[in-house]
């Protein structure tokens, strides 16, 4: 473990404790994998340095003596000085500048004066500049339009569009023709699309994304692939386990060509007997996968993703151990994807909704290793992120409570912090 800091960072580097800002306030959780938009963060939230984990692929210089810059930054405070980081001036000069301007107009003697005085008078300044910029940031394009109106998620959108396409001319050969599965040929264009995105996040920001197109069973068998891939990052499997996690998922939904279309697009609820129809498609797509030369573990994904950990789910009512692990992994992807995506009977749930029903009934239901490592690990993709509450307002998602996934510490228009944990009959209703 090495202290470093932060102008020597580097996207890849991996926390070694939770970074903890002015207030107590979570700035980055310990084992977070860094990013741009992390090191942004602990800049923008003027962190020096933090602890990173042995090894590194660059020397770093580690903080020998902090202390040094402690009594720098309080000299600079006595002199009158406010520093502004230099990435906020750029995002809104002129609301900053204006936020400033006391500084000049002789409020406060800095000079000689009291330095009680001078704190009180640095924090109320600091305070209307962080103002300002909640409301310039509520008032800019939001994460996802920024998203939407980026070149990269336009290649992006181009590229899982054709890969959908090839997926599904691959599943209706092997299900109309019993096609052989050449798993390497069916998974390198999705690996290519994969390898565009800079870091797991990105890859969720995509996603997120692609929610307003159609969202047939050959687009969410290439959700869940890309979201098994993922997920195999964060529990650190190996480059070979990852592809096979996500072979899993991109053959998971096979059995559903087998199921009338008339009742998977069915707008209204399902009858009990198209309801027994729909549940027939993990023993389907076994079925179809029982005879190809491809691993156990993508069958038995096909056959036990509807499994439940404590014997609730279905075909089998299998319990903890006797389902496939891998299976397990596609479970929770499956969800997550279906949930939040839209569907003909009704729209996209928010993904806090979706965390919510995770936390109340995912520990019996699912692997806990796996949804702990799923939510504390997808939930960190909203940091920053705009959103609206059940209330009407609005607000910027600032940290993550552990120990309350679906309620995290939102920074409101006034500048004002708001811990949902604390405000139960408050929740998140939609990411603008």
């Amino acid at each position: 473990m090495k202290h470093v800091k932060i102008s020597v960072l580097i996207p890849g580097m991996v926390t070694a404790e939770d970074v903890i800002g002015k207030g107590n306030q979570l700035i980055l959780p310990k084992d977070l994998v860094l990013t741009d938009k992390a090191i942004a963060r602990l800049e923008a939230y003027q962190i020096k340095s933090i602890r990173i984990e042995d090894p590194v692929d660059i020397e770093v210089e580690e903080v020998e003596d902090e202390e040094e810059e402690i009594q720098e930054e309080k000299k600079k405070l006595v002199e009158g000085q406010v520093a502004i980081d230099s990435s906020l001036l750029a995002s809104d000069a002129d609301s900053l500048l204006a936020a400033l301007a006391g500084l000049d107009s002789g409020e406060t003697d800095v000079k000689g004066g009291d330095e009680s005085q001078i704190e009180k008078t640095s924090t109320e300044k600091a305070k209307s500049v962080e103002q300002s910029i909640v409301v310039n940031q509520l008032e800019e394009p939001s994460h996802f339009e920024k998203v939407q109106a980026s070149p990269q998620f336009k290649e992006f959108k181009k590229s899982f569009e054709n890969n959908v396409s090839e997926l599904k001319n691959s599943i209706n050969d092997i299900v109309e023709k019993n096609a052989p599965i050449d798993v390497d040929s069916m998974l390198s264009s999705t690996m290519k699309l994969l390898s565009t995105q800079n870091n797991t996040f990105g890859v969720f920001d995509m996603l997120h994304n692609m929610r307003a197109f159609d969202d047939l069973t050959y687009a969410h068998s290439m959700n869940v692939a890309l979201i098994c891939n993922v997920f195999g990052e964060w529990l650190h499997l190996s480059d070979d386990e990852i592809k096979l996690a996500t072979t899993c998922g991109m053959l998971h939904d096979i059995g559903k060509l087998k199921i009338d279309d008339a009742i998977i697009k069915k707008p209204g609820k399902l009858t009990t007997e198209e309801y027994k129809a729909i549940k027939k498609h993990p023993y389907e797509g076994y079925k179809i996968l029982q005879h190809q030369n491809i691993s156990e573990h993508v069958k038995n994904a096909a056959l036990m993703h509807h499994e439940k950990c404590d014997g609730s789910g279905y075909p089998l009512g299998l319990k903890g151990d006797k389902i496939d692990p891998y299976a397990k992994l596609v479970a929770i992807a499956d969800v997550y994807d279906a949930m939040t995506s839209a569907r003909v009977y009704r729209g996209a749930l928010c993904p806090f909704t979706v965390i919510e029903v995770f936390e109340d009934e995912g520990l019996s239901k699912y692997d806990v290793v796996y949804i702990m490592t799923f939510l504390e690990n997808v939930i960190n993709t909203y940091i920053d992120n705009m959103v609206q509450l059940s209330d009407g307002r609005k607000g910027i998602i600032k940290w993550i409570d552990k120990q309350n996934l679906s309620k995290p510490m939102v920074q409101l228009l006034d500048g004002s912090f708001l811990e949902l944990a604390k405000h139960k009959d408050l929740k998140i209703v939609k990411i603008l």
